[in-house]
């Protein structure tokens, strides 16, 4: 908990500044805006004037070290043995599967435990901004973009691209979140099979207006209605998860499996 703690006048900035430089990382007056995973893993978000103000703000958010399995999620009741099946057949059959909900929902968490079923002898290139996902398996490589660094710029959708090249078996893509949508739809549409993604969203149906609008930021789409019918000839299934505080003491629940065809 960080509630208790108290800095001098300018001592937090002055530190954080020092945990950027360590890092290899850019926060200063031209870049104010920091995210980075510390080495216990958890995950140092800084914001510093004059984009907030009157002093710097940082949240440190730590993920939980236990490794979890299906049955724990089952137990957990965050989805049912039935939810479970469909998903787990989902992922061997190599389906293209998005999961959408807000932060702190259980995206990366029921991500890590769905990729328990890819098969071992499958080639895993993961692609995050800040590297969350675990994957327990004995082919994985971990991509992460590099942004507001001192050196040279790369950035998510160039990651992307660069991983293509790669001819992975599987594509984990930690959360998307801009013009990498683009990229990863034209993966899907040309022989790239079996990606988990996830993207903030309020439901299934709107996952796909939102991977829609992401996409359709690239100079020369087709608009969004065509772009949202490629998003549903694209995706396989959709999963919507949700963090329910007001009633069920935050506990998180798959809410819903889309199902998509081809088929308009």
């Amino acid at each position: 908990m960080l509630s208790g703690l108290r800095f001098d006048e300018g001592a937090l900035q002055t530190e954080l500044e020092v945990i950027a430089n360590r890092f290899g990382k850019r926060l200063d007056v031209d870049s104010p805006i920091m995210d980075l995973r510390l080495p216990d893993g958890s995950r140092l978000a800084a914001t510093i004037p004059p984009v907030v103000n009157p002093r710097p703000l940082m949240t440190n958010r730590k993920f939980t070290s236990r490794n979890f399995t299906l049955t724990d999620l089952i137990r957990s009741r965050m989805l049912t043995e039935e939810q479970a099946n469909t998903l787990t057949s989902a992922v061997r059959n190599a389906q293209n599967i998005l999961i959408a909900g807000g932060t702190g929902s259980g995206k990366t968490t029921l991500l890590n435990v769905l990729s328990d079923a890819i098969p071992d002898e499958d080639r895993i290139l993961t692609i995050e901004d800040t590297a969350e996902l675990s994957i327990r398996k004995p082919h994985v490589i971990s991509a992460e973009s590099q942004t507001d660094t001192h050196g040279g710029q790369v950035g998510f959708d160039d990651l992307l691209k660069a991983v293509l090249r790669h001819r992975p078996d599987r594509i984990l893509v930690g959360e998307v979140r801009g013009v990498e949508a683009r990229t990863l739809l034209d993966a899907m549409n040309t022989g790239h099979r079996g990606p988990l993604a996830t993207i903030h969203s309020s439901s299934c149906a709107q996952a796909i207006v939102r991977l829609a609008a992401l996409a359709n930021r690239v100079p020369g789409s087709p608009g969004i209605e065509a772009t949202e019918r490629e998003v549903r000839r694209s995706l396989d299934t959709l999963v919507f998860i949700s963090r329910d505080v007001s009633r069920d003491g935050g506990r998180r629940h798959v809410r819903e499996i889309l199902s998509l065809t081809e088929s308009e």
